[in-house]
């Protein structure tokens, strides 16, 4: 029986041998011809349709960070250091919910039924907390609190099916197989990183259609913007049918989860705690980018601090595009560790060289955004990918949904954390240069975790299934799945 497995792993792309359907044997090549097709069509929709809905929980997610300042000037009376950090915090802490949920319910179920389901969940918190209303100030700002983070349990649910959905989509031939690097960068983490750029762009229009003033109608509308492109999408995710891997792989009964464990307990436990060491230094940096601004100049203006914010977050896409490129050439664990690296010696140097830094602010600018380019260049684009590849196609959603929930566990932490750090030191800019320090120590851990928890897997997934079926066979557990998902899908494709 592993033997068996064994040799179906080298077998590749779509050569692996048809199953029964029940149509008589002289439609065959229509059958497998319309399958390919459809297959080939929802692949490419499924790419283009990840990006963009993690487009949209980067602008969901960032949005607050920018209007922060915002209720500190319109709400006086409610608006405490505690209440901007459950703001923060809210959305993060709906989306680890959603990532276990949603990564457990994508591989019972499918993908398709789990990214519709955290299509409403998130529409509905971008409804209610654009419509937050309240007797006082305080009861308005929990009930925003309470409707980030219904938005973000859906936005939670994105990240293990479109991580998982854009990783198994670009596996249907070769040629894209060999980019898969750079593809799952540009519909993961330089999507995410685009909505954190866009939400600064649309801030500074919406204000400045108020003429640069505080008002109820910028939070409003900015937090309201975020509905159009997942009511979009919910199109185009209706009519998407499961991947090639999934269809083959699936196991729709109960999982041997102590075979599993004993397999994998060490991937798991490496991009988890990756992921948690890249959040709880990145999202606290991107987040907090237009307060630590202002901080360190106090004579701009809200839009000009908001601005600059927005300057050093487009240092996120160069360093995605180049951390994708060096995936598909010198690999995802190599580009993870190179990442954290750099990274961490910008930290030191920058939370080292602080004051004298100050005095020429823009040089700051830059750096600050260079430093956060390192951190997407390195873990951030690996993140999704080794979470991906490092796992097979049926317990796919359940370990990317866990590491994806402990990364945000992080950047939960980090955000809560990140302030009292900053007032802990006495002096604004002792704070600074302490988070910059701190972050730098952490970073650099991440490499250790990653060089040392993380393997090296090679970039065809049918090949870890293989190895998988084989496993479970070896140990006494019925491999008989997936199959029936693959008859059942030709069938339709045949009517169709």
């Amino acid at each position: 029986m592993a033997e068996k497995f064994a040799a179906e792993g080298a077998i590749t792309d779509k050569t692996s041998p048809s199953i029964d359907s029940g149509i008589p044997d002289g439609y065959d090549s229509i059958q497998e011809g319309t399958l390919r097709k459809v297959t080939k069509t929802s692949s490419i929709i499924t790419v283009v349709v990840s990006g963009l809905a993690l487009f949209s929980d980067g602008y969901n997610a960032q949005i607050i960070g920018y209007m922060e300042p915002l209720f500190a000037d319109l709400y006086k009376d409610g608006f405490s250091d505690g209440i901007a950090t459950r703001l923060s915090n809210s959305y993060l802490i709906g989306e680890i919910f959603g990532m276990l949920f949603f990564g457990f319910l994508i591989d019972k179920i499918g993908r398709r039924t789990g990214v519709i389901w955290a299509t409403f969940f998130l529409v509905l918190g971008i409804i209610l907390a654009t419509a937050a209303h309240g007797t006082s100030e305080l009861g308005m700002l929990w009930m925003l609190i309470i409707a980030r983070g219904i938005a973000g349990f859906g936005a939670g649910g994105e990240y293990p099916v479109c991580g998982t959905s854009s990783a198994e989509a670009s596996d249907e031939s070769a040629y894209v197989r060999k980019r898969r690097g750079i593809l799952v960068a540009l519909t993961t983490d330089f999507a995410i990183d685009f909505g954190f750029v866009i939400a600064g762009i649309v801030a500074l229009i919406v204000l400045a259609a108020y003429n640069n003033q505080a008002s109820v109608g910028v939070w409003r509308i900015c937090f309201g913007l975020g509905i159009v492109l997942p009511c979009t999408l919910f199109f185009f995710r209706i009519r998407m049918i499961e991947s090639s891997q999934y269809r083959k792989h699936a196991i729709k009964k109960s999982m041997p989860y102590g075979l599993i464990l004993k397999r994998y307990w060490k991937p798991m436990l490496g991009t988890s705690l990756a992921w948690f060491m890249y959040d709880f230094v990145t999202y606290p940096f991107g987040i907090f980018a237009s307060t630590i601004i202002s901080k360190l100049n106090p004579e701009g203006t809200l839009i000009q601090n908001i601005g600059l914010g927005t300057a050093v977050n487009c240092f996120y896409l160069p360093g995605c595009i180049v951390g994708g490129l060096l995936m598909d050439h010198i690999g995802r664990k190599q580009t993870m560790v190179l990442g954290f690296i750099i990274w961490s010696i910008l930290g030191f140097i920058i939370g080292g060289a602080l004051n004298p830094l100050q005095t020429v602010f823009p040089l700051f600018i830059v750096l600050y955004g260079i430093f956060n380019a390192f951190g997407e260049m390195g873990p951030g684009v690996a993140t999704f990918l080794c979470g991906a590849e490092s796992f097979p196609t049926p317990i796919r959603g359940h370990f990317l949904g866990l590491a994806a929930a402990v990364g945000k566990a992080g950047a939960a932490i980090g955000t809560q954390v990140f302030t009292p750090i900053q007032n802990s030191f006495g002096s604004e800019n002792a704070g600074i240069q302490g988070v910059f320090l701190i972050g730098a120590a952490f970073a650099a851990t991440g490499a250790l975790i990653a060089w040392f928890l993380i393997p090296d897997r090679e970039r065809d997934l049918e090949s870890e299934d293989a190895r998988f079926r084989a496993y479970l066979a070896e140990h006494g557990f019925d491999t008989d799945f997936g199959e029936t998902l693959e008859k059942n899908l030709k069938t339709t494709a045949f009517k169709v």
